[in-house]
Protein backbone atom coordinates (compact mmCIF):
# COMPACT_ATOMS: atom_id res chain seq x y z
CA UNK A 1 0.00 0.00 0.00
CA UNK A 2 1.15 3.51 -0.80
CA UNK A 3 0.12 6.79 0.86
CA UNK A 4 0.54 10.23 -0.70
CA UNK A 5 -0.35 13.70 0.45
CA UNK A 6 -3.00 15.25 -1.80
CA UNK A 7 -3.55 19.01 -1.97
CA UNK A 8 -7.03 20.13 -2.99
CA UNK A 9 -7.57 23.70 -4.10
CA UNK A 10 -10.73 25.63 -4.89
CA UNK A 11 -10.64 27.04 -8.40
CA UNK A 12 -13.18 29.10 -10.30
CA UNK A 13 -16.16 26.77 -10.65
CA UNK A 14 -14.40 23.55 -9.69
CA UNK A 15 -11.68 21.94 -7.57
CA UNK A 16 -8.21 20.74 -8.52
CA UNK A 17 -5.90 18.29 -6.77
CA UNK A 18 -2.27 17.25 -6.98
CA UNK A 19 0.28 15.28 -5.01
CA UNK A 20 3.67 16.94 -4.40
CA UNK A 21 5.33 13.50 -4.37
CA UNK A 22 3.90 12.48 -7.77
CA UNK A 23 4.78 15.20 -10.29
CA UNK A 24 2.25 15.40 -13.10
CA UNK A 25 -0.40 13.43 -11.24
CA UNK A 26 -3.40 15.78 -11.09
CA UNK A 27 -7.19 15.71 -11.15
CA UNK A 28 -10.15 18.06 -11.25
CA UNK A 29 -13.79 17.82 -10.24
CA UNK A 30 -16.91 19.90 -9.80
CA UNK A 31 -17.12 19.01 -6.09
CA UNK A 32 -14.65 18.06 -3.37
CA UNK A 33 -16.01 14.51 -3.45
CA UNK A 34 -15.57 14.28 -7.21
CA UNK A 35 -12.00 15.60 -7.17
CA UNK A 36 -11.12 13.19 -4.34
CA UNK A 37 -12.52 10.27 -6.34
CA UNK A 38 -10.77 11.41 -9.51
CA UNK A 39 -7.46 11.93 -7.71
CA UNK A 40 -7.64 8.48 -6.12
CA UNK A 41 -8.08 6.99 -9.61
CA UNK A 42 -5.26 9.16 -10.99
CA UNK A 43 -2.85 8.02 -8.26
CA UNK A 44 -3.76 4.36 -8.80
CA UNK A 45 -3.18 4.70 -12.54
CA UNK A 46 0.07 6.64 -12.01
CA UNK A 47 1.52 4.08 -9.58
CA UNK A 48 0.34 1.14 -11.71
CA UNK A 49 2.08 2.68 -14.73
CA UNK A 50 5.33 3.14 -12.81
CA UNK A 51 5.24 -0.49 -11.65
CA UNK A 52 4.44 -1.78 -15.15
CA UNK A 53 7.41 0.19 -16.53
CA UNK A 54 9.66 -1.18 -13.76
CA UNK A 55 10.22 2.34 -12.42
CA UNK A 56 10.47 3.15 -8.73
CA UNK A 57 7.42 4.49 -6.92
CA UNK A 58 8.52 7.69 -5.17
CA UNK A 59 8.59 7.71 -1.40
CA UNK A 60 6.08 10.03 0.19
CA UNK A 61 7.97 12.87 1.87
CA UNK A 62 5.45 15.70 1.68
CA UNK A 63 3.38 16.62 4.71
CA UNK A 64 1.01 19.37 5.68
CA UNK A 65 0.69 21.65 8.66
CA UNK A 66 -1.58 24.59 9.43
CA UNK A 67 0.14 27.55 11.05
CA UNK A 68 -1.58 30.28 13.00
CA UNK A 69 -0.05 33.73 12.62
CA UNK A 70 -1.08 36.72 14.73
CA UNK A 71 -0.66 39.91 12.75
CA UNK A 72 -1.26 43.16 14.63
Amino acid sequence: MYRFLVVIEKATGNYSAYSPDLPGCIATGKTVEEVERNMHEAIEMHVRGLLEDNLPVPASYAFSEYMAVAVP
